[in-house]
C-alpha cells in the first residue's frame, strides 16, 4: 500500500455501515434460499426469485460496492470525499429502498410499494454518482481507474432508472415492448455496466496492491473499457429495437474480449508480483474470474435453448459465483484495515498494536472458503440436473457460510483495543 495515501480516506461513517448491512443482506439472501430451494427451478420472472435477485444485486453486492468505492476513490484521487453527508444519505436511501423492494417483489405488490422502493434506490444511485463525479472529476492520477468508476456510476443510474420505469410499467403499462425482453436489457445493463466496470476499476488497483505486483500494460485497460461499453451499448440498442435477433452473441463477444483484456492485465501484475504466497482471500478472487468466463460460455445455451434453468445457472454464476466470490475475498483484505486505521492509526509506533489480520479469525475465513465452494458447486449441480436433495443441502451450506461470514464481519466491527491501549488513548 506504499503508493496509497490513506490520509485521504473518508470518515468510517461513510464506509462501515455499507459493509455491515451488506453482510446482513447476504445472510437474508441465503435464508431465503434455505427456506425455498425449489424457487430456483421456476421461471426467473417469479415473485420469490425476483426478491432473491434484488436482495443479491442491491442489498448484498451494490451495498458492499458503495462502501468500498467511498473508501477507495478519495484515496486514489488524493482528495477528500466530495460530500460525507451525501454518502450517509445514499446509505439511508439504499437501505430503505431495498427493505421496501424485497417484500414488494416477494408478495408481488405492484404499484405504490414497488415504485416507492425503486424511487429510493434511484435517489441513492444519484447521490452516489454525484459523489463519484465530483470527487474524481479533477483527479489526474490513476485516470483509467477514475474512468471505470465514473462510467459504472452512470450505468448504475441508468440501470435503476430503467428498473423504476419497469416497476411503473407493471402497474401502469406504457412501454410498447414485451416486459420480459425489457427485463433482460435491464439486467445486463446492471451486470455489464454497473458491476463489471466498477469491479474492473477497483480490482486493477486493489489486486496488484495486495500482491505487491504491477503491470505497465495500461493499453489493455483502455481496450477493456472500450470493448465493454461498445458491446453493451450495441446490445441494448439492438435488443430494444429488435428483441428477436441473435446478434446478442456478437455483442456478448465484444464484452468478453473486454473481460479477457482486463484479466490479461491482472495476469501480468500477478507475474510481476513480489508477494509469492497466495492467501485464501486472493484464491476467492481467482475463482471469481473463472465463474465469470463460465457465465459467458452459457450465453449460447440461453439463446438457443428454451429451458429456464440456463437463465438460472447464468444468474448463479454471476451473482453467487463471480460477484460473491470476489466480495468474500476482498472483505477481509479491506474491512480490517479500515477498522484498524480508525482504532490504531495514531498509536502505531508508540505502543504495540495488533495487525489488521488479527482483528478477524483467519480460521473462520478458511471455513468460509470451503463452505462457499461446496455450496456453490452443489447448487450448480442441483439446478442443472434438478436433484432435490442436492438443492436442499446446498442451500443449508449457503446459510452456514453466510453465518460464518457475518460472525467474522461482526468480530471486526466490534473489535476493541486492549485495556492497556484503551487507557493510553484516553489520556
Amino acid at each position: 500500500m506504499a503508493d496509497i495515501n490513506i490520509g485521504k480516506a473518508p470518515a468510517t461513517i461513510a464506509v462501515l455501515p455499507f459493509y455491515g448491512t451488506a453482510a446482513v443482506f447476504l445472510w437474508i439472501l441465503t435464508a431465503f434460499m434455505a427456506m425455498g430451494p425449489h424457487d430456483l427451478l421456476v421461471h426467473y420472472f417469479s415473485p420469490h426469485l425476483l426478491a432473491w435477485v434484488h436482495t443479491a444485486a442491491l442489498g448484498w453486492a451494490t451495498m458492499m460496492i458503495f462502501g468500498a468505492a467511498y473508501q477507495l476513490l478519495p484515496v486514489i484521487c488524493e482528495r477528500e470525499l466530495y460530500s460525507l453527508r451525501m454518502a450517509v444519505w445514499s446509505y439511508g436511501f439504499l437501505t430503505a429502498g431495498v427493505c421496501i423492494l424485497i417484500p414488494s417483489f416477494w408478495y408481488f405488490r405492484v404499484g405504490l410499494p414497488m415504485i416507492t422502493g425503486g424511487s429510493l434506490v434511484v435517489i441513492a444511485a444519484c447521490l452516489y454518482g454525484a459523489n463519484v463525479w465530483f470527487t474524481g472529476g479533477s483527479c489526474s492520477r490513476y485516470a483509467i481507474n477514475k474512468c471505470y468508476l465514473i462510467c459504472s456510476a452512470l450505468w448504475l443510474i441508468m440501470t435503476v432508472s430503467a428498473g423504476l420505469l419497469l416497476a411503473i410499467h407493471l402497474r401502469y403499462p406504457f412501454i410498447p415492448r414485451n416486459h420480459l425482453e425489457l427485463v433482460k436489457l435491464h439486467a445486463h445493463m446492471g451486470l455489464a455496466g454497473w458491476f463489471l466496470q466498477l469491479i474492473v476499476g477497483v480490482s486493477v488497483k486493489l489486486i496488484p496492491m495486495f500482491l505487491l505486483g504491477k503491470s505497465t500494460k495500461n493499453y489493455l485497460l483502455r481496450a477493456a473499457l472500450l470493448l465493454q461499453n461498445l458491446g453493451l451499448v450495441l446490445f441494448l440498442l439492438d435488443g430494444y429495437l429488435d428483441p428477436t435477433n441473435q446478434r446478442s452473441l456478437i455483442y456478448g463477444s465484444l464484452v468478453l474480449f473486454g473481460v479477457l483484456a482486463w484479466i490479461c492485465y491482472l495476469i501480468d501484475a500477478f507475474r510481476n508480483r513480489v508477494r509469492k504466497k497466495i492467501d485464501i482471500p486472493m484464491k476467492h478472487a481467482a475463482f471469481s474470474f473463472g465463474y465469470l468466463i463460465a457465465a459467458f460460455l452459457l450465453l449460447p445455451m440461453m439463446e438457443f435453448r428454451t429451458e429456464t434453468k440456463w437463465v438460472t445457472l447464468y444468474g448463479i454464476l454471476l451473482f453467487l459465483g463471480w460477484i460473491t466470490a470476489l466480495i468474500l475475498g476482498k472483505t477481509f483484505k479491506t474491512l480490517p484495515f479500515i477498522v484498524w486505521n480508525k482504532r490504531y492509526k495514531n498509536l502505531n509506533g508508540k505502543v504495540k498494536v495488533p495487525l489488521p489480520k488479527q482483528l478477524y479469525s483467519e480460521q473462520l475465513v478458511i471455513v468460509q472458503y470451503y463452505l462457499y465452494h461446496a455450496a456453490f458447486l452443489l447448487l450448480l449441480v442441483g439446478v442443472g440436473w434438478t436433484i432435490d436433495w442436492l438443492l436442499r443441502l446446498s442451500t443449508v451450506l449457503w446459510l452456514s457460510m453466510s453465518t460464518v461470514y457475518l460472525y467474522n464481519v461482526a468480530k471486526v466491527f466490534f473489535h476493541k483495543p486492549s485495556k492497556l491501549i484503551y487507557g493510553i488513548t484516553n489520556k
